[in-house]
């Protein structure tokens, strides 16, 4: 463990994430018996929103550092030497530039969990202009391990008037060929970053039909498990249905059985009553006591 390796892992963190890691790497430091490197780590500042943003911009596309650098150069450039039409084409490309970097600041933060607001991404366009302005401030954003981010200059440092070269009229002037090359070199940036760009939506278009794909075929199983699951009911319903058409078959044959029985026991009912009628009528006409007279 050292101190460089410790930083770039923290400034690469959120920031919600940055103090409880920077303690625990403190604490594994003073178990380990370095109490300066515990130290030190202590000493690190968690990063505000907006340097974090800078940060993943610097650490996670290299080439836009690059890109942001030679612009700077050529912008310093043209200032030193009061080139205005190179100021007017170079200062053009640093609108461009700026918000677009600022753009992709944000949508990297966005992609880490972390959307950033109006103010932050304001401070993050302040730090890129920062950038072009001076190339401390440049080397210190290449870095990834900004705290908080830049002061965007009120302009480019004054110029020392004895550095200062006049250049001689458009039609007489020759372009200096590094300056050429690196508009070049913007240009080709551009294109990468714009190529790179285009790769990683159609990564993300491919991945999300990918998901959504997965995610057809889940719902297709799932659709089938219902319809034989729908199946099975409508069986099971069918055959509970011709149970109970049978049970009422025979629950109607064994009501019309009861009243036969029941009819039957009424007529039997009323034969033996008239059967009895006629008995005592018999014994009155001979005078026989009926058994029950206690005669």
């Amino acid at each position: 463990m050292d101190l460089d390796a410790v930083a770039d892992e923290l400034y690469g963190l959120p920031p919600a994430e940055f103090t409880a890691s920077r303690d625990r790497r403190a604490a594994e430091a003073g178990r380990s018996g370095d109490r300066a490197l515990a130290k030190s780590i202590r000493a690190l500042r968690r990063p505000t929103l907006a340097a974090w943003a800078c940060n993943l911009l610097a650490r996670q596309r290299p080439e836009e550092v690059e890109l942001l650098t030679a612009l700077g150069e050529g912008l310093r450039q043209a200032h030193r030497e009061l080139d205005g039409a190179r100021l007017r084409e170079l200062s053009r490309r640093q609108r461009v530039l700026v918000d677009t970097l600022a753009r992709q600041a944000g949508q990297l933060a966005a992609e880490a969990g972390q959307r950033i607001g109006d103010s932050p991404q304001r401070e993050v366009a302040a730090t890129l202009h920062a950038v072009l302005a001076d190339p401390q401030a440049a080397e210190e954003w290449a870095g990834g391990r900004l705290v908080t981010a830049l002061a965007s200059p009120a302009g480019f440092p004054a110029v020392d008037s004895g550095t200062v070269r006049r250049l001689p009229s458009a039609p007489d002037r020759e372009r200096a060929p590094g300056r050429e090359a690196t508009v070049s070199e913007l240009d080709a940036a551009r294109d990468r970053r714009r190529q790179r760009e285009a790769e990683e939506r159609a990564t993300r278009a491919r991945h999300e039909a990918r998901k959504a794909e997965q995610e057809l075929h889940a719902r297709e199983g799932e659709l089938d498990r219902r319809r034989d699951e729908a199946d099975e009911a409508r069986q099971a319903l069918a055959e509970t249905e011709r149970g109970l058409e049978d049970l009422e078959h025979r629950l109607k044959d064994a009501r019309a059985r009861h009243r036969a029985a029941a009819e039957r026991a009424r007529q039997t009912d009323r034969s033996l009553e008239q059967a009895e009628q006629a008995a005592r009528e018999a014994r009155r006409r001979t005078g026989t006591s009926t058994p029950d007279d206690g005669s």
